[in-house]
């Protein structure tokens, strides 16, 4: 619902677009408190994501905490029950893992374990992905350990309007929801990241949960060789730069939410082009990248003429901190467009 892209609004970075949708939930919505590492009035984010907020609804509702990630996540449970609802934030996605228990046994469970009683709606954002010489602790991507925790819905947007719609979206959502943000998309510095800004999305803009986006569509076609690349975040920069001399040969599906996964536009494309490459920022070994590999393998093996073919980062234990290095393990555009035309040849 609402719209996308209004006659008057802007063209805004992506950071903008999550700060903006954050203010209009709370200017709205008095029960929505905001906190975690650095989030207060002295920085407003690492990231600026928070800027100005806690000047604007006093810092009874926007707060900083403690480094103490457990106590970030885990009290979203008690200020569920209370009758709050909680907007958290760990600073990256390499400090989750102390969270990770309240998470787990806590916030994903309680729905379930409580029979409906005592569902946790809270949203928790984590800056995620490799970017600047972050290095091992502050570049990783958890997408494949969130993802097999069950209970929890994620999105992972590649662009401010898409971040915008489905923060209101997870807001009005009982569910607990994380969001993945990636840090090079939040000001699009990284080279051929220009699609990452939107013209800010009307207040009332929902973006259901579920819903791919088809961000390069193709016609079936009998004499061409074509394909379908999925992926979520970076990748879908990474796809829409490396296939900027085949738009009619590749379709490309922005997943926006990894849990609930849109399977049947994923299926549908797939069944058109015969081929699919998934394309993840992960290291591919276990991930949830290999997952979608094996789902498209198993609903759709009698249409496809290649294998499902993967890219990712090198199957190594962390981001190295030198930049060379760092270009190295991690895909690219380049990178994708080899894996690409190898797919198309096969």
């Amino acid at each position: 619902t609402g719209e996308r892209a209004p006659a008057d609004k802007e063209e805004v970075v992506m950071v903008d677009c999550a700060l903006f949708a954050v203010e209009e939930i709370m200017r709205e919505h008095k029960e929505c408190l905001l906190y975690g590492q650095d989030v207060g009035g002295r920085l407003g984010g690492v990231f600026r994501e928070a800027a100005t907020l806690a000047q604007k609804f006093g810092d009874e509702r926007v707060f900083n905490t403690p480094i103490q990630e457990a106590f970030i996540v885990g009290s979203t449970v008690g200020m569920s029950a209370a009758g709050l609802k909680p907007i958290v934030e760990v600073q990256f996605a390499d400090y989750i893992f102390p969270g990770l228990n309240q998470l787990f046994t806590e916030v994903s469970r309680s729905c379930y374990l409580s029979n409906g009683k005592w569902p946790v709606s809270m949203i928790l954002r984590i800056p995620i992905g490799a970017y600047g010489s972050g290095g091992p602790y502050h570049s990783s991507s958890i997408e494949s350990i969130l993802t097999n925790i069950r209970g929890i819905k994620i999105a992972y947007p590649s662009n401010g309007a898409d971040l915008k719609g489905l923060l209101k979206a997870a807001y009005h959502d009982p569910n607990p929801v994380v969001f993945l943000e990636h840090k090079g998309l939040y000001w699009s510095k990284v080279k051929g990241t220009d699609a990452a800004r939107t013209i800010e999305p009307a207040e009332d803009y929902i973006l259901p949960f579920g819903k791919a986006n088809v961000v390069q569509e193709i016609w079936k076609q009998d004499n061409e060789e074509t394909m379908t690349i999925v992926t979520y975040g970076m990748g879908v920069h990474w796809a829409l730069n490396a296939t900027k001399d085949l738009k009619e040969n590749v379709e490309i599906i922005d997943l926006r939410t990894l849990y609930p996964l849109d399977e049947e536009a994923i299926l549908a494309s797939v069944r058109k082009t015969k081929k699919c490459l998934i394309v993840t920022e992960e290291p591919t070994n276990n991930s949830f990248g290999r997952a979608l590999s094996g789902l498209v393998q198993e609903k759709c093996f009698k249409y496809l003429d290649a294998p499902v073919m993967t890219i990712g980062s090198e199957n190594m234990p962390a981001i190295p901190l030198n930049s060379v290095l760092e270009e190295t393990m991690i895909p690219s555009t380049e990178k994708v467009k080899v894996k690409i035309e190898e797919l198309l040849a096969y």
